[in-house]
């Protein structure tokens, strides 16, 4: 059982949400109405640490709404099909996004991440506006963590929408996101960044900040460490290495600072994803749920738990320690056969019921399952409530593997050391076959970069990852055609278009109640 809990959204931070998600709802009636704020204002507000403490837990309880990043990115790539109900066009958005074939009129899920995740950093800017308000020892670090959690929602963002919306202001005298809330009527007056690449350059300045102020360990453990803000810089320069080859050099120094702290290191992989294994040694950012809590369907971004297990489990099969899910995110044969017969990780990842006839078949049935995220009967057992939304597994959103896979990845494509590049792809290798029988160059291998996105592959599948490693290093439509070409398109083919897919399309409602159709336009292609 976990020992923290993120509170509930709460009328303290009511008036704390998205610009769209609040002017959706003013729009819903004629006219614009005048809400009286419920609770306290900033007027009356972050006068001790414990009120800044409270309104930081309100941002980071919007970690949990990410849920729906995961399932949507996990689907969007070529190693996951979307399945569900045989019978039914089961969750439409997540069907049309699994073959790229999604439209700005496309809602649901496409729609929840911009909200959820704009809502989030307001949320952030919160406390971020009111960082000079009240004077105490500890202050520092709650606003370091601030622009952490900031930086990590507005991240999510510029994966799937590329150059968003933001307000910005200069600041000693570079551009930064504004530290204050977006209010009602600022999304009339609010631009994009003018480039995916700038909104990268402002999301590190975010993190450089944080990670002055963040200690190496923390007493709870769902707070941001140092190492958790360096590892997330070290992520966003990679991705902004795609358009400033300079930025592979940062990405290098920054992710070896982590390295070097040896705060963190591999665990057993079989252990990794089971309970025993959450806020272990390679944990270094992990989004923590807890089942402690009932959730309902009518605000399911407002459970303490996740959603995301119950997805993928079989179609009204239990097996111990697993219990009956819904038959969603299907790994492919494809992804089965990449993996050597003995590396650990491919039974660890893939559940292989491909000889089980005693299960529903989902649509698009491949007989895989992703292990890594599975609603265990232990867990069914301790949750409260009665919907099955609130499983208590943590998403490792950055593991110590990651790190280890972006630092050689940044030192080839820099130009760095090859020797470390090589130390840090072997010691995933080593781990997955329990020696160094697999180490580089394995097989006469020559590709050290293409080794590396090879290992991502196996190491991060099921995880969200896949979708977004394809685009930022340009190997999203080869990775689609040899899907399209091989026997896994006998579900049906996957319509990946350059200078299209690589982004989502803004939601078109959320262009209308911006007035932003001409303004910010919509993403190319759609």
């Amino acid at each position: 059982m976990k020992n923290i809990k993120i509170v509930k959204k709460s009328g303290l931070l009511f008036f704390m949400i998205a610009m769209t998600a609040l002017v959706s709802t003013l729009q819903s009636c004629d006219d614009y109405v005048e809400l009286d704020p419920v609770g306290p204002t900033s007027d009356n507000y972050f006068n001790s640490q414990e009120e800044y403490e409270s309104a930081l837990i309100g941002a980071y309880d919007m970690l949990q709404s990410t849920y729906i990043n995961v399932m949507t990115s996990v689907v969007a790539s070529d190693d996951i099909i979307a399945g569900g109900d045989a019978a039914n066009f089961d969750q439409p958005t997540l069907q049309r996004v699994d073959k790229m074939d999604q439209t700005q009129a496309d809602n649901n899920q496409l729609r929840d991440v911009w909200n959820f995740m704009y809502a989030a950093m307001n949320r952030a800017n919160y406390v971020l506006e009111y960082q000079g308000k009240t004077e105490f020892e500890g202050r520092d670090e709650i606003i370091a963590q601030a622009y952490f959690l900031r930086a990590y929602f507005g991240f999510e963002l510029a994966k799937f929408f590329g150059d968003i919306p933001l307000l910005t202001e200069t600041r000693d005298g570079v551009l930064r996101i504004a530290d204050r809330q977006v209010s009602v009527g600022d999304e009339y007056e609010i631009n994009r960044v003018g480039s995916i690449a700038q909104v990268y350059s402002l999301l590190e300045e975010d993190l450089k900040e944080a990670i002055s102020d963040l200690p190496v360990v923390q007493g709870q453990k769902y707070e941001i460490t140092k190492g958790a803000a360096q590892a997330l810089l070290g992520k966003v320069y990679l991705y902004h290495g795609k358009f400033d080859n300079t930025k592979f050099a940062d990405a290098a120094d920054v992710l070896e600072e982590v390295i070097i702290s040896n705060v963190y290191s591999l665990v057993d992989f079989t252990v990794l994803f089971t309970d025993s294994g959450e806020n272990g040694d390679e944990a270094v950012f992990e989004v923590q749920y807890t089942n402690v809590e009932g959730a309902g369907w009518d605000c399911m971004q407002c459970s303490e738990g996740y959603y995301f297990p119950k997805t993928n489990a079989p179609r009204n099969l239990a097996i111990a320690p697993y219990i009956a899910g819904w038959g969603l995110n299907l790994p492919t044969q494809n992804l089965y056969d990449a993996y050597d017969d003995n590396d650990i990780r491919r039974d660890e990842t893939l559940w292989d019921l491909r000889t089980n006839d005693s299960y529903e078949k989902s649509r698009e049935d491949t007989g895989f399952f992703n292990k890594k995220y599975l609603p265990t009967q232990e867990d069914e057992n301790e949750r409260a409530g009665s919907d099955p939304l609130n499983y208590s597994n943590n998403y490792r959103a950055i593991r110590y593997a990651d790190v280890l896979l972006m630092a050689a990845e940044a030192e080839v494509q820099s130009g760095g050391s090859l020797t470390n590049a090589v130390s840090y792809l072997n010691q995933i290798r080593a781990r997955a076959f329990g020696d160094n029988s697999h180490d580089y160059p394995y097989g006469g291998e020559t590709d050290m970069l293409g080794a590396i996105y090879a290992e991502r592959r196996l190491e991060f599948a099921g995880e969200g990852h896949r979708f977004f490693d394809l685009v930022r290093t340009n190997k999203a439509s080869e990775a689609f055609a040899n899907y399209n070409s091989s026997k896994s398109a006998d579900f049906g083919t996957i319509n990946y278009t350059e200078g299209k897919n690589e982004v989502f399309p803004i939601p078109l409602v959320e262009l209308n109640l911006a007035n932003a159709v001409e303004r910010w336009g919509q993403n190319p292609n759609y």
